[in-house]
C-alpha cells in the first residue's frame, strides 16, 4: 500500500506542520516523481544519531488510514473545495421525518443525488413538495462521515414547472376524467360480508402479507386468491391489467378484487398510472379496491377504483367487517330483542288481566239479559201487528168479495138471463149477425149449459 498521493495540506490536517516548498495541490512531475514518504538521513560519523522519521498516515502499510480519517479527510477536501451551486432536477423519494426535516433525491434521466431540507429551510421556502416536481435548488455539498456518503444541503428552492412524470400523469388524468372513468356514479358498493377476495399483486411483496394478516384477524372466514403480477418495472402494467381481466372470469366469482402493492417512489408506482391498468380497473365488473403505496401516494388506479385504501392493511379493514364488532352488534341486537319480547309479553299480560277483571266477564250471562228482554218485547209487538194486519186484510177481502159478487155474470144469469157462445171458438155471440144456419152454439144458464143448432137466422 505505497504510492498514496499526499500533500502538505494533508500533513496539516493530520497534525503535522507543512514545510516550505511547492504550493499545495502541486502535482507537477518534480513533486511526484519521487516517493512522497520521507526517509531518515544517513547520520555522519561526527553527528549524533537521530530517531527515525514518523510515517505519514496512509503513505505505507505500516501507517494506514482509519476509515474515520479517510472520511474526515474527504469531507474536509470536498466541503472546502466545492462551492455553493445551483442544481436542476426532479424530486424523488420524498420523505418528511417526525422532526420536520425533509429528505429527498434530486434526479434526472441519468443520475440522482441525495438531498436534505432542514426544517427551518423547509418552513422558510413554504412550498408544497410533490414527487416528480421539477425544481431548481441552491445548496452545498456535505459529507456525512459516519456513513461515508454525501448529500446536498438545500438552502433555496424554486419550482421549475412540472416534471416529465407529473406532466404525463396530468395529461392522462385529464383525458380519462373527460371520458368519465373517475365519475362517482360509476362506483360500485363493496359487499357487506365477502367470502372470496382476489388480490392482484406480487406474491413475495409485503403488501399481501400485511393484507392477509389483517384479514385473518378481522374476518377469518374470508379466503384470498392471489393473482400474481409484477408491480414495478417494464411490463408490470400489462401483467396487472391481464390479472384484473383474469380475476373477472374466475368461477365461482370473486366478491371483491384488490389491486395494489406497498409504498415506493413515483417511478416504482408508475405502472399503476399506466392507461392500460386504469382502463382495466374501470372496466372490471367486480367491486374493486385500489391499495397502492402509502397515504401520500395517489395514482390514477386509485381514482378509477370503486374504493381507495391508503395502504394494503387499510384495504383489508375496509373490505371485511370486524368479527368482534359483528359479534358485539349481534349480541346487542339479541339483548334488544329479548327486552322487546319481554316488554310485549308484560304488556299483553297486563291487558289480559285488565280485560279479565271487567264485571261483564265475571258474569257473562248478564250480556244476554237486556237483548233477551228486548227480543221478548219485539215478539209481542210483532204478534199484535200481525193480528191487526190479518183483521184488516180479512175485512178488506170481504168488501171486495161483496162487490165482485154484485157485478158477477153468474148473478145476472141467476135472474133468468143466459149467455150464448160459439161452440168452437167459445166467443160470446153478441148479435144475430154472428150466427148462421147449421152453426153449433152453447148456451150458459145459471145452473148449467146446453148445445143447440141454429136452424134459421
Amino acid at each position: 500500500m505505497t504510492g498514496f498521493l499526499w500533500s502538505d495540506d494533508a500533513d496539516a490536517f493530520f497534525g503535522e506542520q507543512p514545510k516550505a516548498g511547492p504550493s499545495k495541490n502541486d502535482l507537477s512531475p518534480k513533486s511526484t516523481d519521487k516517493p512522497i514518504a520521507k526517509t531518515a538521513a544517513t547520520p555522519s560519523a561526527n553527528s549524533p544519531a537521530k530517531a527515525p522519521a514518523k510515517l505519514r498516515p496512509g503513505t505505507s502499510s505500516d501507517a494506514p488510514l482509519s476509515v474515520a480519517q479517510l472520511n474526515a479527510w474527504i469531507k474536509n477536501a470536498i466541503e472546502q473545495t466545492v462551492p455553493t451551486f445551483w442544481l436542476a432536477g426532479e424530486i424523488g423519494n420524498l420523505n418528511q421525518s417526525a422532526s420536520g426535516h425533509v429528505y429527498l433525491t434530486i434526479k434526472d434521466a441519468a443520475s440522482q443525488v441525495s438531498a436534505v431540507l432542514w426544517r427551518s429551510t423547509f418552513e422558510r421556502i413554504g412550498m408544497d413538495l410533490r414527487e416528480g416536481m421539477a425544481v431548481l435548488v441552491q445548496g452545498r455539498i456535505e459529507v456525512y462521515g459516519p456513513r461515508g456518503t454525501y448529500q446536498v444541503i438545500i438552502t433555496r428552492m424554486e419550482q421549475q414547472g412540472l416534471g416529465a412524470l407529473q406532466a404525463a400523469f396530468r395529461r392522462l388524468h385529464a383525458k380519462l376524467e373527460k371520458e368519465g372513468l373517475f365519475a362517482p356514479e360509476r362506483k360500485k358498493s363493496l359487499p357487506t360480508y365477502p367470502t372470496r377476495i382476489g388480490f392482484v399483486t406480487s406474491p413475495s411483496g409485503a403488501a399481501i402479507h400485511d393484507f392477509t394478516q389483517v384479514l385473518k384477524r378481522r374476518w377469518p372466514g374470508a379466503s384470498v386468491l392471489i393473482i400474481p403480477s409484477r408491480v414495478q418495472g417494464e411490463g408490470a402494467a400489462q401483467e396487472i391489467a391481464e390479472g384484473i381481466r383474469v380475476a373477472a372470469l374466475l368461477k365461482p366469482a370473486l366478491d371483491v378484487l384488490v389491486v395494489g402493492r406497498g409504498g415506493g417512489s413515483l417511478e416504482d408506482l408508475w405502472c399503476f398510472n399506466e392507461e392500460v391498468v386504469v382502463r382495466a380497473v374501470a372496466a372490471c365488473p367486480l367491486p374493486t379496491v385500489s391499495a397502492v403505496g402509502h397515504e401520500i401516494d395517489v395514482t390514477l388506479c386509485d381514482l378509477a377504483a370503486d374504493v381507495r385504501a391508503l395502504t394494503p392493511s387499510e384495504a383489508a379493514e375496509r373490505i371485511v367487517p370486524s368479527r368482534d364488532d359483528v359479534f358485539e352488534t349481534l349480541t346487542g341486537v339479541q339483548r334488544r330483542l329479548d327486552t322487546l319480547l319481554l316488554n310485549r309479553l308484560t304488556q299483553a299480560e297486563m291487558r289480559l288481566q285488565s280485560v279479565a277483571s271487567r264485571p261483564i266477564l265475571q258474569s257473562p250471562e248478564r250480556l244476554l239479559e237486556t237483548p233477551t228482554q228486548r227480543l221478548d218485547d219485539l215478539h209481542e209487538s210483532l204478534d199484535g201487528v200481525i193480528d191487526e194486519l190479518m183483521q184488516s186484510r180479512t175485512e178488506q177481502l170481504e168488501r171486495v168479495s161483496q162487490v165482485l159478487d154484485a157485478i158477477s155474470p153468474l148473478k145476472t144469469l141467476a135472474r133468468g138471463y143466459s149467455v150464448t157462445l160459439d161452440a168452437q171458438s167459445d166467443k160470446v155471440i153478441m148479435s144475430t149477425e154472428h150466427v148462421k144456419p147449421g152453426q153449433l152454439v152453447r148456451t150458459k144458464l145459471s145452473d148449467g149449459e146446453f148445445l143447440s143448432k141454429v136452424v134459421e137466422s
